[in-house]
């Protein structure tokens, strides 16, 4: 599966040089890159593409090749965090409970365990930085999830993120956005180390 994509306003606007061709063709893939690269907003033309539908100012072209068209289900861990939404969980009040009680980590994990095995064989799914509030060890165990996933039920997954535990697996393919030219990433004033950059 390849996107290409023939016009973007902010991948324009991050320099990017159209067109980009991206290639989908692996099952499990990160995206990486600095904050302000443009992984969520690919992950969300990405997202389009599948769906077939357009936004304004994207022009793309989608060759699936012959990769079967499974459902597309989008996850963001920041907007739709469960816990957010327990009006959702009112007439299940086991899950009520666990929400009130666990931790953002420990509902992540519960996705991971619960609620994305249960979507169908062959679903595409889109994770947005799906480690976050996670520990290293659980950043592991997400991602023997996702191989499982993958292997076990026909999954392909595409995530943006920034862990390394994630991208440094041998079994991922990566797709980092740092080796476009790109404006809107920090630059060196705001420093690593030595004397603080605080004004």
């Amino acid at each position: 599966m390849f996107l290409k994509i023939l016009a973007h306003p902010i991948f324009v606007n991050l320099n990017f040089h159209m067109p980009m061709v991206i290639d989908l063709s692996h099952p499990l893939i990160m995206l990486t890159g600095e904050n302000g690269s443009g992984k969520s907003t690919l992950l969300n033309s990405i997202h389009y593409a599948l769906n077939g539908e357009g936004a304004e100012g994207f022009i793309y072209k989608f060759d699936r090749g012959a990769a079967q068209a499974g459902k597309v289900f989008l996850f963001d861990a920041e907007q739709h965090n469960p816990r957010m939404r327990l009006d959702l969980f009112e007439d299940q009040p086991e899950m009520l409970e666990f929400l009130r009680l666990a931790s953002h980590g420990q509902v992540m994990l519960s996705m991971f365990r619960q609620s994305f095995p249960a979507l169908e064989p062959g679903t595409i799914l889109l994770l947005d930085e799906p480690e976050m509030a996670l520990s290293i060890s659980n950043q592991r165990r997400i991602l023997k999830m996702m191989k499982e996933l993958v292997d076990q039920r026909g999954f392909r997954i595409i995530c943006a993120t920034h862990s390394p535990v994630l991208i440094d697996d041998p079994d991922t393919y990566v797709i980092n956005l740092d080796n476009y030219i790109n404006r809107n990433i920090p630059n060196e004033s705001f420093g690593t180390a030595g004397a603080s950059t605080i004004q």
